[in-house]
């Protein structure tokens, strides 16, 4: 755990549901306790990516595009004064590990868009449960009820 004074609350996202719901619970937690909010979204090439990728394609600019949507559609257009948003190039639960380093607490979604539906845990979520250099803490996407 960092022991810094501004050491963040460390939120990753990728545009699931589940991790919506942690970026409103680590704006929360970051209000509550005064401390910055740093939401982070991460790229990488898929591993049966063509040698010559599509022309115009710019996997960082997409996760751009989906962490500034993330932000709107939390903070409606008024996202908190603490809150610093960064899109950096690696797998997911690699970064997050290594970003973890400087961070109060990381806080996640339980599922992502990948992988299979009906596990309670996604792997990033369990790989940085597991190895994170500080608390994880991990939010439940609940399904509205119609």
């Amino acid at each position: 755990m960092n022991t810094s004074a501004n050491a963040p609350i460390l939120v990753g996202v990728d545009g699931s549901d589940s991790s919506l719901d942690a970026l409103r619970y680590a704006a929360k937690l970051s209000a509550a306790l005064d401390l910055p909010l740093r939401a982070v979204t991460t790229w990488d090439y898929p591993a049966l990516v063509d040698l010559y990728p599509s022309i115009g394609w710019t996997p960082d600019k997409d996760a751009a595009v989906l962490l500034d949507a993330a932000i709107k559609d939390v903070f409606a257009g008024d996202p908190p004064e603490a809150l610093t948003a960064v899109v950096l190039a690696g797998p997911a639960a690699p970064v997050l590990i290594e970003e973890s380093h400087r961070a109060e607490m990381l806080v996640m979604g339980s599922r992502g868009r990948g992988g299979f539906a009906g596990l309670l845990l996604g792997s990033v979520s369990a790989t940085c449960a597991s190895h994170a250099h500080c608390p994880v803490l991990i939010v439940r996407h609940e399904k509205q009820k119609d």
